[in-house]
């Protein structure tokens, strides 16, 4: 998530223990008890560890003097407080609940008064129930946090040593997370994996390694059916789209659907001939003999029509990113620029929306992840931002912002853009497809015929990029 992003930098876990911190931490609950930047600070050496007891020290050596599991919260009550170890279960059940429908408050006077009594100080006492109150919103037990932080260096370390697998798996557990299959397919990239686009004549229905590379899957193909994807996987080895169809059984339905995906280049046709191959495609009636008839001379596809379909029918492109080819209309400043940036310098950023996030301990604050063809890049909003421009923060799928690089210097730098103002330039989408990568092109006037936003073979399509992932 962008909050657990944001926090490795600064806490820069280097053991196991560490990742059960982080999974922990980055929780309304212990942002709410404000025991986040109290443990940084202790962990960065910036402020003394102390421990308001020997009694304490006990309980919460092992994360620095703050408590931030619900184990300790419980101890806390019993060595601090006095309380029975059946008035902490009470305690324990309280804090399982929401807060907004928990009980507890009905603790603070008899926690408050036997911290007291035990000579600890009202300041303390009270800071610890906050503590404590913030576990009524979400907290982690410890062995939650340990469980959690194991699948967490299980998948790190996968990722890290064999990135094609790693990116091969979340592609065939979908939906799921934070990111759709263009962004994983993006960072699998990045970090050097190959990855081939879905063939009708070599890809399974799930995802798959060949030879290193990482194939996609015939699952990606927007239409198709596993029914449909199992029997052309059993119909191999076929020679032709035609022989396939026959093998398989398929449809002139399923033939389109594979051919506006672009899956079948391993039979020698681009994703127009495909087409026209598809809705030319009857099945024999017995005894008819077959009528071969010379193929037809097809225009060319601009780049752009080759990112709108790939999206259309994949939900991601291995082609031109669409903001690349929109670059001249949006400006030079990318992801990059943002990274480079220094603090305080203002900025105009594009990007398309991936996801779209108003946590409840953030008190209003809207936190954007927008991409480029560089990379993706982060966006803070404070709510009387995201208020005044809400109907863009709400519905915009390419936006422009406007505001202040903020820098957090740690091992990684954490990068922001605190925007001033948002412009929705989604309108910029419904062109893409009379875009041409060519640079030449790109200099002629608005007026010329080659610009005009017409679709010249597939008249009504539109860039339909897979919607934005939301959480509240």
């Amino acid at each position: 998530s962008r909050a657990q992003m944001n926090m490795l930098p600064r806490l820069q876990p280097t053991c196991f223990r560490d990742l059960c911190v982080e999974v922990a931490i980055v929780r309304p609950g212990p942002i709410q008890g404000d025991m986040v930047h109290p443990y940084l600070r202790r962990k960065n050496g910036e402020e003394e560890v102390t421990y308001p007891s020997p009694e304490l020290k006990r309980v919460l050596e092992k994360t620095l003097g703050v408590p931030l599991f619900q184990e300790q919260a419980m101890q806390i009550a019993i060595v601090g407080a006095g309380f029975s170890p059946e008035r902490a279960d009470q305690l324990r059940r309280a804090m399982a609940t929401f807060r907004n429908t928990g009980t507890i408050w009905n603790f603070q006077q008899d926690f408050v008064g036997g911290m007291l009594a035990n000579g600890y100080t009202a300041e303390f006492a009270e800071r610890c129930f906050k503590q404590i109150e913030g576990f009524g919103t979400y907290g982690f037990p410890e062995s939650h946090a340990i469980a959690f932080a194991y699948l967490v260096y299980v998948s790190a370390w996968l990722k890290c040593h064999y990135p094609g697998a790693f990116a091969c798996a979340l592609l065939n557990s979908q939906p799921m997370g934070f990111y759709a299959p263009a962004q994983i397919i993006r960072d699998a990239r990045d970090h050097g994996v190959t990855v081939l686009p879905a063939d009708a004549r070599y890809s399974d229905w799930d995802s798959t390694l060949e030879n290193g590379a990482l194939r996609l899957g015939l699952r990606l193909v927007q239409g198709l059916s596993a029914d449909a994807g199992a029997r052309i996987m059993a119909a191999r080895p076929a020679t032709s789209l035609e022989d396939l169809a026959r093998r398989a059984g398929l449809d002139r339905g399923s033939l389109s659907q594979l051919a506006e995906a672009d899956a079948c280049r391993g039979f020698g046709l681009n994703r127009r001939a495909a087409l026209w191959a598809a809705a030319a495609f009857e099945a024999p009636a017995p005894l008819a003999a077959e009528v071969v008839e010379p193929g037809a001379a097809l225009p060319r596809a601009t780049a752009g029509e080759q990112t709108v379909l790939d999206y259309t029918s994949t939900g991601l492109t291995l082609r031109h990113h669409p903001l690349a080819l929109l670059r001249p209309r949006l400006g030079p400043t990318d992801t990059r620029t943002l990274a480079r940036a220094p603090q305080g310098k203002w900025l105009r950023l594009p990007g398309l929306v991936l996801v779209r996030q108003r946590p409840g301990s953030a008190k209003g604050v809207v936190f954007f992840t927008v991409e480029d063809e560089w990379g993706t890049a982060n966006l803070v909003l404070y709510p009387s931002v995201a208020q005044e421009f809400r109907a863009v923060v709400v519905t915009a799928r390419l936006v422009i912002a406007e505001g202040r690089v903020e820098r957090h210097q740690a091992a990684i730098p954490i990068i922001h853009l605190l925007v001033r103002k948002l412009h929705d330039a989604s309108g910029l989408l419904a062109s893409l497809h009379a875009t041409e990568a060519d640079p030449l092109l790109r200099s002629l006037a608005r007026a010329d015929e080659v610009n005009r936003p017409v679709l010249r073979s597939e008249p009504g399509v539109r860039l339909n990029l897979p919607p934005s992932r939301d959480f509240h």
